[in-house]
């Protein structure tokens, strides 16, 4: 029995540095939490929930400790759960209306392009492109929540925003090359 899933240095070095970011961003954000009281950042506790088992499942999919039907099926349900709770359901108010629709209108996308790819039972068969292409929905996603945190006046929250937008997307970059590693085996 293997003890890693992937052999090549490159391919370990994707999956680990994509979880030490993922740490750093969730420490982060727990941080903030603590800082800034459970009061005001309680949505950002239950999404770290859902971000922290994303991470624990990468790991036990990298040490073969999950199959790749489980990884694949519980690692989409709970991030299509952080877009439904964060970008549909209680979505941020932004200041420009446009980019608030742009963002709404992708995150539909995301959930739909997630829930069309990654909850099909022949799993294996997913192709590279189809999941490249959910990894660059959810940057655009979060490069309109940047760009809006940008240009309205910054404030003591800014630099937490800035963190916890782009912790999705880090997380789905580690999904998304772990089914292209598994895909190429």
């Amino acid at each position: 029995m293997k003890t890693v899933r992937f052999k090549k240095k490159s391919e370990i070095f994707d999956v680990l540095i994509n979880v030490v970011g993922g740490v750093f961003s969730v420490g982060t954000m727990l941080y903030g939490v603590w800082h800034f009281g459970l009061h005001e950042t309680w949505p950002e506790l239950v999404l770290n929930l859902f971000y922290i088992a994303c991470l624990v499942m990468i790991m036990l999919f990298f040490f073969n400790r999950l199959s790749p039907f489980h990884f694949n099926y519980w690692c989409s349900l709970c991030v299509g759960i952080t877009v439904l709770l964060r970008d549909i359901l209680f979505a941020p108010q932004l200041a420009f209306s446009s980019i608030h629709l742009a963002s709404l209108t992708l995150s539909v996308a995301l959930l739909l392009m997630i829930t069309f790819f990654y909850a099909r039972k022949e799993w294996t068969f997913y192709s590279k492109r189809n999941l490249w292409m959910i990894f660059i929905v959810d940057m655009l996603i979060a490069a309109l929540y940047h760009l809006d945190i940008v240009l309205e006046p910054s404030n003591e929250y800014t630099a937490y925003l800035l963190t916890e937008i782009w912790i999705r997307p880090t997380i789905t970059y580690g999904l998304v090359v772990s089914y292209v590693k598994e895909i190429k085996e």
